[in-house]
């Protein structure tokens, strides 16, 4: 299964069930206030903010929790500044790794990566070293038991979608970022859960992965960046096979 799909899935996993809920809420509440500083306080003005607003609601952040995040970003309740950072390199294996974040000191951030790649036998790279690698796609999934292949077939490509790909426990729906709302809104009227929603990174090509012990070793890497506070979102071009997945549980 690829980078994309099998990290967003996992993720939805660890979600549904973390103990770590709080840091989850953590960035998604950054993302809120950089939405809002930058575009406003209303989220119907504010696709960015209603993005966010909606993620916060998949990972049941209370209402108060995101208004608060809200009226941060506005700066109705102080000045809070956090900006953009972007960071490439590779894992072992030539995996190319991209990642994305929110950070109040960048020069604190920037040596926390570069040690955890370094620590994982991976390197930091240049700025633009892997991103020309990977581009920016909706990725929907939804569980195979959920709904027949024809007629979601039929919902999402009416709705805008590019692809659409039976993985065995999940369909996995790609469009461009234009169309992410309409097959968002399709899925929902027609009452299709959505397992994954997201704006994410596809790798335009990907790496195979039939090792074990190197699958692991990604999976620990992608998780170790995952989990650290200034990081929203993490990307990958490898492909793990099904039956290493299996063994890995």
């Amino acid at each position: 299964m690829s980078g994309h799909s099998h990290w967003a899935g996992i993720k939805h996993k660890k979600a549904a069930n973390d103990a770590k809920r709080g840091k989850l809420w953590s960035k998604i509440a950054r993302m809120i206030i950089v939405a809002a500083k930058a575009g406003g306080g209303d989220p119907n003005q504010n696709l960015t903010l209603r993005y966010s607003i909606d993620k916060a609601k998949q990972a049941n952040m209370p209402k108060d929790t995101i208004e608060k995040a809200i009226k941060k970003g506005t700066g109705d309740l102080g000045d809070i500044s956090y900006e953009d950072v972007l960071y490439e390199g590779y894992a072992p294996g030539g995996i190319a790794i991209m990642m994305d974040g929110l950070t109040d000191n960048r020069n604190r951030t920037g040596p926390e990566i570069k040690k955890i790649f370094e620590k994982r036998g991976g390197s930091l790279g240049a700025s633009g070293c892997v991103a020309w690698m990977f581009e920016k796609k909706g990725v929907f999934t939804v569980s195979v038991a959920d709904v027949k292949e024809d007629d979601l077939m039929e919902i999402v490509l009416t709705a805008g979608a590019e692809d659409m790909e039976n993985l065995g426990e999940v369909y996995e729906i790609t469009c461009e970022p234009a169309a992410f709302e309409d097959i968002k809104g399709a899925l929902a009227e027609n009452e299709i859960a959505m397992q994954v929603a997201d704006l994410s990174m596809v790798p335009q090509n990907t790496i195979p992965v039939d090792n074990a012990e190197t699958a692991k070793k990604l999976l620990v890497l992608m998780e170790e960046f995952e989990d650290h506070d200034d990081v929203q979102n993490v990307y990958a071009n490898f492909d793990i096979a099904e039956e290493i997945l299996s063994e890995l549980g």
